[in-house]
């Protein structure tokens, strides 16, 4: 499954917010820095979506805010 997200590094509450059903909101507090907003996407998504971190990767927009995200299937 693939899923658009638009990321907010630096805020102060991590959150998700669900626009529609293939394109999130992901609000994380760690700066985009040295890929630490990246790590911290992946982390939220997976507590959101229940699934391990490993299953998660960033396929496009690694340095960018919008990013194309793919969940892998167990």
């Amino acid at each position: 499954m693939k899923i658009n997200v638009k990321v907010k590094p630096g805020s102060r509450n991590e959150q998700v917010t669900r626009v529609d059903d293939v394109n999130l909101v992901v609000s994380v507090k760690e700066p985009p820095v040295e890929g630490k907003a990246n790590e911290a996407l992946i982390r939220v998504l997976s507590e959101y979506l229940n699934v391990p971190k490993n299953c998660i990767r960033i396929l496009r927009g690694g340095k960018g805010r919008n990013k194309v995200i793919e969940i892998l299937k167990l």
